[in-house]
């Protein structure tokens, strides 16, 4: 079966919700990776650091460098990530609506290159 990547997208900057607000994101969240795995849907999630943490490295002949931060200056970069199995990319869509709708961000869906 096709693996998809549903990747979470949150707006750098943007106001933190309030802690009531993460317990009920958290919740839905939780309850959303519940629905993947009883439908054998769930194969990994992850959620990430801010992107201030992250570390570009570039090798190009024989050199390599190093530069803090992340690789794009974008408002919006990737928080998390699920990768699921979906019969085809209608289903992986219908799990990004129920993501989306969980966690109150954009998800992204891409099929996942198998080789």
């Amino acid at each position: 079966m096709p693996h998809y990547m549903l990747s979470v997208f949150q707006e750098e900057g943007a106001q933190a919700p309030s802690a009531e607000m993460v317990e009920t994101i958290m919740a839905r969240v939780g309850a959303h990776q519940a629905e993947l795995r009883e439908a054998g849907a769930w194969v990994f999630f992850a959620t990430l650091t801010d992107p201030s943490s992250a570390t570009v490295v570039r090798a190009a002949d024989g050199a390599v460098s190093m530069t803090d931060g992340p690789y794009a200056e974008a408002k919006e970069q990737i928080g998390g990530f699920t990768i699921i199995e979906a019969a085809d990319l209608d289903e992986a869509l219908e799990w990004a609506r129920r993501g989306s709708e969980a966690c109150m961000w954009p998800v992204e869906v891409r099929p996942v290159r198998q080789l």
